[in-house]
């Protein structure tokens, strides 16, 4: 918590809980991705059962224990320049799966790549990392 500048006396659920980086972009900005929840002063719905907050209030309440009881939370994010992503996609550079509830806040974060490609068929130790031409 001392990233987001809250008190260090958090219960110890909160205490333990990671913050990961976002990305290079902003990384003095919290995010918090969590159940999908009107309680907060700046959330964006990300799915049917997922909220995107930005809002000093959400980090507040999880450092109180008041919650989202169930979150993640990371400083900074990536961007993109304007059709950017849109053109990595449409080059395969990425792979695009369904938001899986039970991966994001139940699968230990080392687990999760690999499981989420499991949800399309992609086992990621068969991946190259590098590309070859004949």
């Amino acid at each position: 918590m001392d990233q987001f500048k809250l008190p260090r006396d958090a219960p110890p659920p909160v205490a333990k809980q990671p913050v990961f980086s976002g990305g290079p972009v902003h990384t003095e900005l919290g995010l918090v991705l969590h159940e999908a929840s009107d309680d907060w002063q700046s959330t964006m719905t990300v799915g049917d059962r997922l909220g995107l907050t930005s809002s000093r209030d959400v980090l507040e309440s999880i450092s109180n224990g008041g919650g989202p009881e169930t979150c993640l939370m990371a400083l900074g994010y990536a961007g993109w320049g304007a059709g950017q992503l849109d053109q990595e996609m449409q080059q395969n550079a990425w792979l695009s799966v369904a938001a899986d509830h039970r991966i994001l806040f139940d699968v230990a974060p080392e687990a999760r790549w690999s499981q989420a490609a499991q949800q399309i068929g992609i086992d990621l130790t068969r991946l190259a990392r590098d590309a070859g031409h004949a």
